[in-house]
């Protein structure tokens, strides 16, 4: 990956200067809660392990994995975590197929998207407490990241042990890892959809007038659930493969979710408690937090989260993890969008 923002191209695949999203991003992430030099150094040396052991228990909560060295995380400050998700966004859209632009609007356009990605990424990057991101790192083979200024703020504003909590954390993320590793087709198979989603986006731009009425009657009854509206902006042929792509996410998420909690009390004691703690943070914040977290998307994410849960509960309790595991065979077993509040129809449709 790009060891600076002078390394990261201008413009690949999609039309983003991606020099100007990372300084944007860098410019407007401030640099986290006050720590002594000795905090810092204990939590970022027991980040870096806690991902090794944390995927150590995932594997023995899912049975996936075996055999598959236990690697640490990258443990990194929010400048440097902006800068890697546009490493990652970069390379993920790089096979997006686009309509010749002339030179001098494809030059705007990519300004205007490297702010707006610099923009998003300086809000989320004061949040984000870690991320598996399977398009970075070296060869963007894949890379786990811990942001240990978020990682710090977020235990303390909860109150729970700060050993537990990082534990915690690594559990969701190593997750995420195993999940891409050791299902060798879902890497290749996520990257193609979203180049899909992007290809169609940009070659359908021309109905979207059409569609813009529709979409503003909607957001007045929708109570402003931005992906309601993004769906409505979409042509059917995009609403398929963003269909697909929402249920992948859901189900990763949520069974990231299920397992983080389902490694149990003798993993992290504290569990119960940084659930609770935690889901109360997700869901408050100030008026404009909100307001932010609507039109970024993250009230749709953290919707995700819950639906995926209950579906792999429901799942599990009813066939077990490794009928679970059933999902994970191709692309004809992942549960259709409208299966993850069904689980019953994902179950009688694949028979684990």
């Amino acid at each position: 990956m790009p060891q600076t923002i002078e390394d990261i191209p201008t413009e690949q695949g999609l039309p983003v200067d991606w020099r100007l999203a990372a300084r944007t991003a860098a410019r407007l992430t401030s640099s986290g809660p006050p720590a002594t030099v000795a905090e810092a150094a204990e939590l970022v040396a027991r980040l870096r392990t806690d991902a090794a052991v944390a995927e150590g228990h995932v594997r023995d909560v899912t049975g996936l994995g075996a055999g598959l060295p236990l690697l640490p995380a990258d443990v990194v400050d929010r400048p440097a975590w902006a800068a890697a998700a546009v490493d990652g966004m970069r390379s993920l859209t790089d096979g997006a197929r686009l309509p010749a632009t002339p030179r001098l609007a494809r030059a705007v356009t990519a300004r205007t998207a490297g702010l707006q990605i610099g923009g998003v990424l300086g809000y989320l990057g004061g949040r984000v407490l870690g991320q598996y991101d399977p398009f970075g790192g070296p060869d963007h083979e894949g890379r786990l990241l811990l942001v240990a200024p978020n990682v710090h703020a977020a235990q303390q504003a909860l109150d729970v042990p700060s050993t537990d909590f990082g534990l915690w954390v690594c559990l969701h993320e190593a997750t995420h890892r195993l999940q891409f590793t050791a299902v060798p087709w879902l890497r290749d198979y996520f990257a193609a959809e979203v180049g899909t989603l992007l290809s169609i986006s940009q070659a359908g731009t021309a109905g979207l007038a059409e569609r813009l009425p529709e979409a503003v009657r909607a957001l007045r009854d929708s109570k402003g659930d931005a992906l309601a509206i993004v769906e409505l902006l979409q042509g059917p042929e995009q609403r398929l493969v963003l269909d697909r792509l929402l249920a992948l996410t859901t189900l990763l998420e949520g069974h990231a979710d299920h397992v983080m909690d389902a490694a149990g009390p003798e993993v992290v004691p504290s569990v119960a408690t940084i659930r609770r703690r935690f889901t109360a943070r997700r869901r408050g914040g100030g008026v404009v937090d909100r307001v932010l977290r609507a039109l970024l998307g993250v009230e749709a994410k953290v919707k995700q989260y819950a639906v995926g849960a209950a579906f792999t509960r429901h799942v599990v309790l009813a066939a077990g993890m490794d009928g679970f595991n059933t999902v994970w065979t191709g692309p004809d077993t992942l549960p259709l969008r409208s299966e993850l509040e069904d689980p019953a129809a994902w179950l009688r449709r694949v028979g684990p």
